[in-house]
């Protein structure tokens, strides 16, 4: 089963979701604005990948935090906030194949669907 993470409007997902459908590879969609966040995957994403990978630092949710809550971000800070903003998190997040992929690039799909 494919699962792929995020918020429809992204430009990021667009082109997942494209790419996707261009190879004809099924997915289910998880829109974190109407279905809130999986924190099953998201914990998974944190061990595989790390808070520092999977929170989105360059975002405006990221920068609208207080700079005390940044300096002291960790794993278990990374879900609370997370939970209250999704769209803090790295966009897609794609599982498939017991691979979790970070973000979205051509490659990285296709090594997970070779």
């Amino acid at each position: 089963m494919t699962t792929i993470y995020g918020i429809k409007n992204c430009d990021t997902m667009k082109k997942a979701f494209t790419w996707l459908d261009e190879h004809k590879i099924a997915y289910t969609f998880h829109d974190y604005k109407k279905q809130g966040l999986d924190e099953a995957a998201f914990e998974r994403a944190l061990k595989q990948h790390g808070w520092e990978n999977v929170i989105n630092r360059r975002g405006t949710t990221w920068h609208k935090l207080p700079e005390a809550t940044q300096k002291s971000m960790n794993a278990e800070k990374a879900l609370e906030i997370a939970r209250e903003n999704p769209s803090i998190i790295k966009r897609p997040l794609l599982s498939a194949n017991d691979d979790l992929v970070l973000g979205f690039s051509e490659d990285s799909y296709a090594k997970v669907f070779k």
